[in-house]
């Protein structure tokens, strides 16, 4: 079973929100050659739900999928993302809709940054050093979430 998780969540109060079953996304981050810790950010195609903002990549997670191999398998559609690239460290809620919906964050390291390999979603992959991603057009769910999960990248 593959795709289920396609579709919108409506709550009690108009809010509209991408995953059947909840959704997902990698923040991915490294050391880069100088040792500043970079994470990988996906500027959204204008096309899609909040384009133009940087966020992570992510979607909807199917109903046979942990949190972290939803965010796995967008990380890796979205960005050309390849798992024995990465160990997850970490997985936070960091949104939950009234009507129950969530979005979880899923923190992941690599030795380095990695290649990437955008699909139709992407405008543009990015490494950005960690302590400037608060100065880009962020999509509201990782901006309102960033000041939290910024110290958890630079232990």
């Amino acid at each position: 079973m593959r795709g289920d998780g396609d579709g919108w969540v409506f709550d009690g109060a108009g809010g509209r929100y991408w995953g059947r079953h909840g959704a997902a996304g990698l923040l991915l981050f490294a050391p880069d050659a100088e040792g500043t810790v970079v994470v990988l950010l996906q500027h959204r195609a204008i096309w899609s739900h909040q384009g133009g903002t940087w966020g992570l990549p992510g979607g909807a997670r199917d109903s046979h999928e942990t949190v972290e191999q939803a965010a796995v398998r967008e990380a890796n559609e979205e960005a050309g993302i390849i798992e024995a690239d990465l160990t997850v460290v970490e997985s936070i809620v960091t949104h939950t809709a009234s009507g129950g919906w969530t979005y979880t964050t899923v923190l992941a390291e690599a030795e380095k940054p990695v290649v990437t390999v955008g699909n139709g979603e992407s405008a543009e992959l990015r490494w950005v050093p960690a302590d400037e991603v608060a100065n880009l057009p962020l999509h509201p769910g990782l901006a309102a979430s960033w000041a939290d999960l910024l110290p958890k990248l630079l232990v």
